[in-house]
């Protein structure tokens, strides 16, 4: 097994599996049935000891509870990012309505999470076959997100024992946007999920200069945010975006979403800083 065994491996898996797509029971609108979620996954790689995971762990960071690879598998050599961009059916849906999600983005968010973590189990198992282990934090029991966090003593709303987006970052995806999303070579409108496995693969190592280097800062996510939570001078606030995907849960459970922030933006499907 080597990067390119298991590209065409997750290539293929996100082509043919059924998951990719939307099916007729859990279609929001008649026009969204057999619509695929997904395109292929960019992949990024680091060392499961790179340094910089440790520094996930600084407060303002993520903090002590960022779960180190080392600690979700003891035997993991490398650490592999994926990105899932969104099609362009599921980006334009969202396109129509700027003031409210679009059902296609709700079915997207939904349906294409439970794709996201078959994904993932895929992966896991593909690995395992070929004899070395490996484990997805985010499908793995000791995952926690702030949801947990009464049970877990953290006591911080918005945090999480292995983010997707930092470990992205530190694998070379891609870096931070103004609104704290990923920009990667394909842009922010898409989902994440990462991998530690014993699998030795060549790290990406990939230094950013700026941990917003992908950002051009021009502040269209800004004015695209229905409930103006994303500013120049903080950043995004979680609070405002929470409360407004609250209220969409409510009307509309289980589906949940917004992501206005990444479409009719320059980040949506490219990195607008690429040369």
């Amino acid at each position: 097994m080597d990067i390119q065994a298991l590209l065409e491996n997750a290539n293929r898996y996100t082509l043919t599996s059924e998951f990719n797509y939307i099916s007729k029971v859990k279609a929001l609108s008649d026009e969204l049935v057999s619509t695929k979620i997904f395109e292929e996954p960019l992949i990024a790689i680091a060392k499961a000891d790179d340094t910089k995971f440790r520094g996930l762990q600084a407060e303002g960071v993520i903090g002590e509870h960022f779960v180190l690879p080392e600690d979700w598998l003891s035997s993991g050599k490398s650490v592999v990012s994926f990105f899932l961009p969104y099609t362009e059916a599921i980006r334009n849906s969202n396109k129509l309505d700027m003031s409210y999600p679009s059902k296609g983005w709700l079915n997207g968010r939904i349906e294409g999470q439970f794709f996201i973590n078959k994904f993932s189990e895929f992966i896991v198992e593909n690995l395992k076959t070929s004899g070395f282990k490996t484990i997805a934090p985010s499908i793995d029991k000791r995952f926690f997100s702030n949801t947990d966090e009464d049970n877990k003593g953290i006591g911080k709303l918005h945090t999480i024992n292995w983010s997707e987006r930092h470990v992205a970052y530190v694998c070379g995806m891609g870096t931070f946007s103004l609104s704290k999303g990923i920009i990667t070579e394909k842009g922010m409108a898409g989902r994440l999920t990462s991998i530690v496995t014993e699998l030795d693969l060549p790290p990406d190592n990939k230094e950013f200069k700026r941990f917003d280097e992908n950002c051009t800062m021009c502040g269209k996510c800004l004015k695209n945010c229905p409930v103006n939570a994303i500013s120049f001078e903080q950043g995004k606030n979680h609070e405002l975006c929470s409360s407004f995907l609250n209220s969409v849960l409510a009307k509309h459970a289980p589906w949940y979403g917004c992501g206005k922030c990444q479409v009719n933006v320059p980040c949506e499907k490219r990195n607008p800083q690429a040369r």
